[in-house]
């Protein structure tokens, strides 16, 4: 009888599944709105008072997006105020609604593998299967990060792969 060999395990593949990158707390929407005057106007004394009064501690471990749903004009200053207040807390802090929580998340998360990995002349498979909401935006990125590195990209399974790129020798 002849031995079973694992030659998915023997194989020189490195296999990347980002979702064991991506930060997974959950996402929270700040809307400006809610500190405006009468919904329209910042006014800086009663902003101010509110990042000192406000409880920064409900942002503990999640993923905030900034916004102002009003029509009003905002500062910069005052957007950039709040994350310093938020930052503290927060895994994150972006401007935006919940898909730019999203590509913020996976950006962080690619940057993270890369810091991680050696891909260098390697040839590597991103994982075809998981639970990331934005995965056309992910994989765009990945790729975009991989292809000056590797000597090969696959999509999908070690076992079952479909061909992405394969430098000419």
């Amino acid at each position: 009888m002849e031995e079973i060999v694992n030659r998915v395990a023997k194989s020189p593949l490195i296999s990347i599944d980002l979702e064991d990158y991506l930060h997974r707390g959950e996402y929270v929407i700040f809307d400006v709105k809610q500190v405006l005057f009468e919904g329209l106007i910042l006014r800086e004394k009663d902003f101010r008072m509110f990042l000192k009064e406000h409880d920064w501690q409900t942002y503990n471990g999640k993923n905030v997006g900034l916004i102002c749903s009003a029509d009003a004009i905002v500062p910069t200053w005052a957007y950039m105020l709040l994350v310093t207040r938020m930052q503290e807390f927060a895994n994150s802090v972006t401007f935006g609604n919940e898909q730019a929580i999203e590509e913020s998340l996976i950006d962080q998360a690619i940057k993270d593998c890369l810091q991680k990995n050696d891909f260098h002349e390697k040839k590597v498979v991103i994982k075809g299967c998981g639970n990331v909401k934005s995965i056309e935006y992910a994989y765009t990125k990945l790729t975009s990060a991989l292809f000056p590195q590797v000597n090969s990209l696959m999509y999908g399974e070690p076992c079952s792969t479909v061909p992405i790129f394969k430098r000419k020798k």
